[in-house]
């Protein structure tokens, strides 16, 4: 396909999903309290969504606030922060990154990916997920759902795993008003259809438009 190919297939493929899944919204539950999506993020890697919905009830009734957070000791965060995998990192990065938030930012999540990224544990995926969700301005969050399901789409080798290269090329065909809720749509659709091991292809209500479901 050629680069313009790729746009109008991934203008309909938006559309489509739209059409599926017509409410986008961030499978972390962070109730619209910024600085709770910032440390929801960071715990999220290589850790399910539903997992760090869990562990993040409790870490927030016990700190309510980022200061708090913050000064709370880090066995405790280690404790609760276990089920997430690599806790020992995970609790000294969000302790950290409360603190940078209260002192450096006077609690106010930074615009710029430049500055999002000097918070210990965050990577473009997650600053991108801040930007999109906050501010409406992010790029494409590369995360596994989007790596695996663009490239079974045709728009990259499917055997591009790099999420930087993902990020750079989805930016180019998904419009920045789009990119956000098409994000949250993938993962979803990822989830429901479009799985690691499992591509429900036959049943799946976008398959005209991919190019892995015509192989099959």
């Amino acid at each position: 396909m050629t680069q313009a190919m790729k746009k109008q297939r991934m203008s309909q493929i938006t559309e489509a999903l739209k059409a599926v899944y017509p409410q986008a919204a961030c499978a972390l539950e962070w109730n619209g309290e910024p600085w709770k999506l910032l440390i929801m993020g960071r715990l999220s890697a290589q850790c399910t969504d539903a997992r760090v919905n869990l562990v993040c009830k409790e870490l927030f009734e016990r700190y309510p606030t980022p200061k708090e957070l913050a000064e709370a000791p880090l066995s405790e965060l280690e404790k609760i922060i276990r089920p997430c995998g690599l806790y020992h990192v995970k609790a000294q990065n969000v302790k950290d990154a409360c603190r940078m938030l209260v002192e450096d930012f006077h609690g106010t999540i930074p615009h710029t990916m430049e500055e999002l990224l000097k918070f210990p544990g965050v990577g473009r995926k997650v600053a991108n997920l801040l930007l999109g969700d906050l501010y409406g301005t992010g790029g494409i969050v590369a995360d596994t759902h989007c790596i695996r399901i663009c490239g079974r789409f045709g728009m990259y080798p499917e055997t591009l795993k790099d999420p930087v290269k993902v990020e750079k090329i989805m930016n180019e065909l998904v419009l920045p008003a789009e990119r956000c809720d098409f994000c949250h749509r993938v993962v979803q659709f990822g989830r429901d259809v479009c799985s690691a091991r499992a591509p429900r292809c036959a049943e799946c209500p976008i398959r005209t438009l991919c190019e892995h479901a015509k192989k099959q």
